[in-house]
């Protein structure tokens, strides 16, 4: 697993998506782009405004839309906009549209990606790709057909430590990665699970059905795939696990993955418990290890074993293993970016790289670092291993979907 070096940060970044294309345009590019600009249709009044499209040099925001009025006026005003759609009906007839950045409910997704593209417009949406395998074969094949760019706007991909992590592998610094370990933990999300009395579309929602925040730290950096899972679940008496749309008797959901390399992966995602909360990876390599900041507050940094040796604490003789602080890059303050969107963005750093990563692919006519099959190789697992927790743990083999 081990990868040639780079010689700059610049061409780490520059070499580091799975597909091939550039991740980042390098020093100077800016300048020399067309001056087209994307026009892009903002859809979903949350998610949707924490994003930078008004802040890019090559895109303008052409309308956005919500089904609640107040949400479109948000959107409206975030973003400068003086055109607002009742609905994404309405939003994808619009001929000066040309790209549609969907940040709706899990739910809606496949349905309206499928209508974006049935409209011949470029879709940006938030994740999970898709509720289903058969929906994600649909995603495939709708893209393929019409030839429009997807992208998945995962977040976990553009974290800050996620890029250093790629430039790690890249480098060669793990040795042979053999494992990595995610956790997604986010206690409290009940306080969504309602409103106005009703339920909510997250009332209930499997974890595993919510997996890319997580998949997304493997795949990202190595180009695996997953290929079989065994997971299992954890629920109680509470009424949300007895009655909800998904059938889901479960809070929180464990699962133990399998690689196409025959390296393991485990994913933890947990609505419910004791803890601090947030997304974080571990990967542990022969030569190194890096670890996030750790869920006690412990800070980011790297293990590695070195040719002295030491006693461990049963007095056995071990190579030395040397623990460094790790110092967290700020990619986003350097010429990875336009420079309008060198600031700091939402989910650790990603927004800011996401709203870039989707313009420029759309003007390149490249594939983005997260096109379909990217997408579907983060949630595809997910799906399988919500089936295995159902089962009680057994095995499942996860079908691949890479043309």
């Amino acid at each position: 697993m081990n990868t040639p070096n780079s010689s700059s940060r610049r061409q780490f970044i520059g070499q580091s998506t799975l597909a091939g294309a550039a991740l980042l345009a390098p020093s100077g590019v800016f300048a020399q782009l067309p001056m087209k600009k994307v026009r892009v249709g903002i859809v979903g009044g949350r998610f949707g405004l924490g994003f930078q499209f008004h802040e890019h040099p090559d895109c303008i925001v052409e309308a956005v839309s919500d089904l609640r009025p107040e949400r479109r006026e948000a959107l409206q005003k975030t973003y400068k906009c003086a055109k607002a759609y009742d609905s994404l009906e309405e939003l994808v007839k619009d001929p000066k549209v040309e790209a549609v950045f969907l940040a709706t409910p899990m739910p809606d997704h496949v349905r309206h990606v499928l209508l974006c593209l049935a409209a011949g417009k470029h879709v940006l949406c938030a994740v999970p790709a898709a509720m289903t395998l058969d929906e994600c074969q649909q995603l495939i094949d709708a893209v393929k057909k019409t030839g429009l760019t997807y992208m998945m706007a995962e977040t976990s991909h553009w974290q800050q430590l996620t890029i250093s992590a790629r430039k790690f592998y890249r480098e060669g610094a793990f040795g042979n990665l053999y494992f990595v370990e995610s956790e997604y933990h986010h206690p409290g999300l009940e306080v969504l699970y309602f409103e106005d009395g009703k339920r909510t579309w997250r009332h209930g929602m499997p974890p595993m059905q919510y997996p890319t925040h997580c998949t997304s730290h493997l795949i990202s950096v190595t180009g695996e795939r997953l290929t079989e899972v065994t997971c299992h679940g954890w629920g109680d008496d509470h009424p949300i696990v007895k009655d909800n749309v998904y059938k889901n008797p479960f809070w929180n959901e464990t699962a133990l993955f399998k690689t196409n390399r025959g390296n393991s992966m485990r994913v933890a995602v947990w609505w419910r418990g004791a803890q601090t909360g947030g997304e974080r990876a571990r990967f542990y390599g022969d030569k190194m290890s890096f670890y996030y900041n750790g869920p006690n507050g412990a800070e980011a940094c790297t293990v590695r074993s070195e040719t002295k040796t030491e006693k461990d604490a049963g007095g056995f003789v071990r190579s030395a293993q040397v623990r460094e602080k790790y110092e967290e890059v700020q990619w986003w303050k350097n010429d990875l970016l336009p420079e309008p969107l060198r600031h700091n963005s939402g989910h650790e750093g990603s927004h800011c790289f996401i709203t870039h990563e989707f313009i420029d692919s759309v003007l390149k006519q490249r594939k983005p670092a997260v096109d379909i099959h990217e997408a579907v190789a983060y949630t595809a697992p997910g799906i399988v291993a919500h089936q295995s927790a159902l089962k009680g743990g057994e095995l499942l083999k996860i079908h691949q979907f890479d043309a």
